[in-house]
């Protein structure tokens, strides 16, 4: 701990790794980066390998443009449980999917329990009436536009 303070760790003295084999250059290949960037994707938004492809193959590669914007913008930010996580009703998109799985969320008046469903340009979405209560989402919202604001 000690050395670590006093800046004499390998680590801080030497940009590459400690050992015999420290200093190999370890270039990712255009296809490890791509790699990278979709399992990035799937962490983020909480979607399986065949709920991915699906949405790739249906939505994506049919549309012209870029596929990777259009995967993003149209068949991911408008899951329902991504919509409830970016309106604030909840802290991470895991528990965005959690609360909509419990049939916290009302779209249009209607519970909607399916995380994956998609929500459309002026659908209403909403708080059961009595969680409101429960989960004290005012102070919640008021607090995450102070840290976001």
């Amino acid at each position: 701990m000690e050395r670590r303070l006093a800046g004499k760790s390998a680590l801080e003295k030497r940009p590459y790794a400690p050992g015999q084999h420290g200093q190999r250059r370890t270039k990712i290949s255009e296809y490890g980066l791509q790699l990278q960037e979709k399992q990035k994707a799937k962490f983020m938004y909480g979607v399986s390998e065949k709920q991915f492809r699906a949405l790739y193959n249906k939505e994506a590669n049919s549309k012209d443009g870029n596929t990777g914007a259009i995967l993003i913008q149209l068949s991911l930010e408008q899951r329902l449980d991504n919509v409830v996580y970016r309106m604030g009703f909840a802290t991470t998109r895991a528990s965005a999917r959690q609360f909509t799985n419990h049939g916290h969320v009302l779209v249009d008046g209607k519970r909607v329990d399916i995380p994956s469903f998609r929500v459309k340009a002026g659908q209403k979405i909403e708080i059961r009436e009595n969680l409101k209560q429960t989960f004290k989402l005012e102070e919640q919202l008021s607090l995450q536009t102070k840290r976001h604001g």
